[in-house]
């Protein structure tokens, strides 16, 4: 029955799930696939620091190399993407432990997404993220050319 609604009535799943274990009434839940669905929020979290963290150094690829063209887009953009990352690091502080992972995988997307938005060659970034993490979430850090 629950693999059944989990399958063709999502919505109406998570909410017999979530009435049961209010009561909880234990042995009636999905257990198997509400495990799965809290694994998959985890993950979630951790794409949206990566997604946020592309964006961010994106940007501040983009203010480096191509300083002529700088704007208060750009500005606004790394400022934005600043107070959304230390908000989701403060809402799951767990995600602080392994940063290095993440870095690592938001830095190569954010060199491709610099190679499109400035039509420069990713082999003139640097092979490794230039910035720290401090300098990532120093609201007050702009990197110069």
């Amino acid at each position: 029955m629950e693999a059944t609604a989990y399958q063709h009535d999502f919505h109406a799943w998570l909410l017999r799930n979530a009435a049961l274990l209010r009561e909880r009434n234990f042995n009636a839940i999905d257990a198997d696939n509400i495990a799965e669905e809290l694994e998959t929020m985890g993950r979630s979290e951790k794409r949206e620091l990566i997604s946020r963290l592309s964006v961010l150094i994106a940007h501040l690829l983009k203010w480096r190399h191509q300083a002529v063209r700088r704007s208060r887009s750009w500005k606004n953009t790394i400022a934005t993407q600043r107070l959304d990352i230390k908000e989701l690091l403060e809402d799951s502080p767990s995600l602080s432990y392994e940063l290095e992972e993440p870095l690592a995988r938001a830095y190569s997307k954010a060199v491709l997404l610099a190679e499109q938005e400035t039509g420069i060659d990713r082999k003139m970034f640097p092979a490794c993220c230039p910035f720290s993490w401090q300098e990532l979430l120093d609201e007050d850090f702009l990197p110069e050319a």
